[in-house]
């Protein structure tokens, strides 16, 4: 009964060595997603990132308007109040999840 050789109606039995590398696999993919999961649920680490991408464009906007002091200030302002729309939203968001349970 403990034939090697006997089929799961699929092929032949996997190998300890190839149910242990599956294992390995699953895990490392479980993992993955674990990870992803856990990056979409921090918002102040989103936040930080967009805040860091609005401080960039604005610092690329100066630097393709040097001439002109008004732009770069204007680019600097649009960018803290959408980071500010964006903290106001998120932050709504998170206390009426809180409040509905």
């Amino acid at each position: 009964m403990t034939d090697s050789t006997k089929t799961n109606g699929h092929g032949p039995a996997p190998s300890p060595e190839e149910l242990r590398a599956q294992v390995e696999e699953t895990r490392r993919e479980l993992g993955e997603t674990v990870e992803a999961l856990a990056a979409r649920a921090d918002v102040k680490a989103q936040g930080r990132r967009k805040a860091a991408e609005f401080k960039s464009k604005a610092q690329r906007a100066a630097k393709t308007t040097r001439g002109s002091p008004s732009v770069p200030v204007a680019a600097a302002g649009a960018a803290l109040v959408a980071l500010v729309l964006f903290v106001r939203r998120s932050r709504r968001a998170r206390h009426g999840r809180r409040r509905r349970r």
